[in-house]
C-alpha cells in the first residue's frame, strides 16, 4: 500500500472513529460542544502525513459534522447561521492545530535526519581514525622491517666477515703465521663470536619484550649486587666504571637477570659515548619509594629531541656521529626496566654528557622479611 493510499486509508478511519465517538455522546452532552472532538481526527493524520492530509480531515469532519448532527440532519445545510460560525471556528482551529502537529513533524524529522548525519559523521571519524591507526601501525611496522633487514644485513655481516676472514687466515696451509699474528686472528674470532651473539640476544630480547613474553622472575636483591654482577659481565671494560655506593644497599624485588642487563646495556652505551681518559660514574641513591641508578658519561650528551627517540628500537645514536650497533641496547633496557615495574630516562645537556636514571620501587628489608 502506498503513502497516498494510507493517507486516505487514515483519514476515513480517523473521521468515522470520532463521528461514532459523538453519536455515542450526543444523548450527554451539547452536540455543538462534541464538535472540537473532530480535532482527534486531525492531529494524528497531521502528525503522520502532513500539513495538507490534516487540512483535508478537518474539512471532512466539517462535512460529517454538519450532515449528522447539524439541522437539517442528513443535508449540508444549516439552519441556523450560529452554525456556520461555529464550523468555521472549528476548521480554523483544526487548521492551526494541523500546522502545529506538521511542523513538529518536520522538527521530528528534521531532528532524526541530523542525528543520522551525526552519526554517520561520527561514524566516518572513527573509520577513518582506525584507518590512521592502521596506516601508522604499518608504518612502524615498515620501519622496524626496514631496521631490521638493516641491522640483519649489516651488524650480523660484520662479524661474520670478520669470523670468516680470520678462520680462513688460520686454516691456509700456505701462510705462514707466527704466535703473535694465530693469537690476534683467535682473538679476532672471540670478538666477533661475542658480538654476534648479543646481537642475537638482543634480536631475541627485544622480540620477546614486544611479545609480552618477558615475564620477569622477580626476587628480593640488593642493588650493589646487580651492580658488582653487571660490572662482572662487562669484563674489561669495567675497569673504566667508578662506582659510588650508600651506607646499606637499598632493596628491590626484581628480575635480577633483567636488571643486569639493563645495567650493562647503560654502561655500555656510557662507556662507548665517553672520551677513552675519562671514567663514567654509576651512582646509587634512594627516596622513601625508590632507588635510583644514575649512569653518568662525559660524552656529548643527547639532544632535547632525542631523548625519547633514542629508547626507540633501531635508533641508532647520532652523538659524535657514530652509528654503530643495532640501536636496540636502550629499546631493551628500558623494556626490561618497565616490565620490573621501574622508569628509564635521560637527563643531559647537550655537549656536556647524559645521565641515565634506573629507578625502581624500593623494597625495606625488614618488611619483606
Amino acid at each position: 500500500m502506498n503513502t497516498r493510499l494510507q493517507a486516505l486509508v487514515a483519514c476515513g478511519i480517523a473521521v468515522a472513529a470520532v463521528t461514532g465517538a459523538i453519536f455515542g455522546l450526543r444523548p450527554y452532552v451539547p452536540v455543538l460542544s462534541l464538535g472540537v472532538l473532530y480535532v482527534l481526527a486531525v492531529l494524528p493524520v497531521a502528525v503522520g502525513w502532513g500539513l495538507g492530509w490534516g487540512i483535508a480531515v478537518s474539512l471532512a469532519s466539517m462535512l460529517a459534522f454538519n450532515f449528522f448532527f447539524l439541522p437539517p440532519v442528513h443535508t449540508l445545510t444549516l439552519a441556523d447561521s450560529k452554525d456556520w460560525f461555529a464550523l468555521a471556528v472549528f476548521v480554523a482551529t483544526a487548521a492551526v492545530v494541523s500546522e502545529l502537529a506538521a511542523r513538529s513533524r518536520r522538527r521530528a524529522e528534521e531532528s532524526a535526519a541530523h542525528a543520522r548525519a551525526a552519526t554517520a559523521l561520527l561514524e566516518e571519524r572513527e573509520r577513518l581514525a582506525r584507518e590512521a591507526l592502521e596506516a601508522e601501525a604499518l608504518r612502524r611496522a615498515d620501519v622496524i622491517k626496514t631496521a631490521l633487514l638493516r641491522a640483519v644485513s649489516h651488524d650480523l655481516r660484520t662479524p661474520l666477515m670478520a669470523i670468516s676472514t680470520a678462520a680462513g687466515a688460520l686454516a691456509r696451509s700456505d701462510l705462514s703465521l707466527g704466535e703473535a699474528d694465530r693469537a690476534e686472528l683467535l682473538a679476532t674470532v672471540l670478538a666477533a663470536s661475542e658480538r654476534l651473539d648479543r646481537l642475537v640476544e638482543n634480536l631475541l630480547d627485544l622480540s620477546r619484550l614486544q611479545a609480552g613474553a618477558a615475564e620477569p622472575e622477580q626476587q628480593l636483591c640488593e642493588v650493589e649486587e646487580l651492580i658488582v654482577g653487571a660490572l662482572d659481565e662487562l669484563g674489561p671494560e669495567a675497569q673504566r666504571v667508578e662506582v659510588t655506593l650508600p651506607v646499606g644497599s637499598p632493596a628491590v624485588r626484581v628480575d635480577p637477570g633483567q636488571i643486569r642487563r639493563v645495567l650493562v646495556n647503560l654502561i655500555e652505551n656510557a662507556i662507548k659515548y665517553s672520551p677513552e681518559d675519562e671514567r663514567v660514574r654509576v651512582q646509587v641513591g634512594a627516596t622513601a619509594s625508590e632507588a635510583a641508578v644514575r649512569v653518568i658519561d662525559h660524552g656529548p650528551g643527547v639532544p632535547l629531541a632525542e631523548r625519547e627517540r633514542i629508547f626507540e628500537p633501531f635508533q641508532r645514536g647520532t652523538r659524535r656521529g657514530d652509528a654503530s650497533g643495532a640501536g636496540l641496547g636502550l629499546a631493551i633496557a628500558r623494556g626490561f626496566t618497565e616490565a620490573n615495574g621501574g622508569r628509564l630516562s635521560v637527563e643531559s645537556r647537550y655537549g656536556q654528557g647524559a645521565t641515565f636514571v634506573l629507578a625502581l620501587p624500593r623494597v625495606r628489608v625488614e618488611a619483606a622479611a
